[in-house]
């Protein structure tokens, strides 16, 4: 399983940006695909994830409005909107891989339940 996350950047405080992560190695019908950030200094934080077979969504509360997670099955590629950038999103950004529970939930937010992780792609808010 290899995933790769791009499109990180330094911008300025205010615009967007968007994120990809490609994916591939099996078939993820059975796994989502979220994101996660970690900040100098900070621990990894969950930021979003979607369901890879029917692309339903989950977001940190914090970050719901202003994040948008997508996937585009025929490209193996999950993306995240970043809209209305602030200095505290700066962070590297990780996309990683969760499977399903056998009873067809996912623990979205628990670190531990992601098993295949990309190098990250840095992400600098300038004020």
């Amino acid at each position: 399983v290899q995933l790769q996350a791009y499109g990180g950047g330094l911008v300025q405080a205010g615009v967007y940006l968007r994120l990809s992560c490609s994916a591939s190695g099996r078939s993820f019908n059975s796994y989502a695909i979220g994101w996660f950030r970690q900040a100098p200094g900070k621990e990894r934080e969950f930021v979003a994830a979607i369901d890879w077979s029917v692309g339903s969504t989950y977001y940190a509360d914090s970050l719901k409005g202003r994040f948008t997670i997508s996937r585009d099955r025929a490209k193996s590629t999950v993306y995240l909107q970043m809209n209305s950038l602030k200095p505290e999103d700066t962070a590297v950004y990780y996309c990683a891989t969760t499977r399903r529970t056998a009873s067809g939930s996912y623990h979205y937010t628990r670190i531990e339940r992601y098993d295949y992780w990309g190098q990250g792609t840095l992400v600098t808010v300038s004020s």
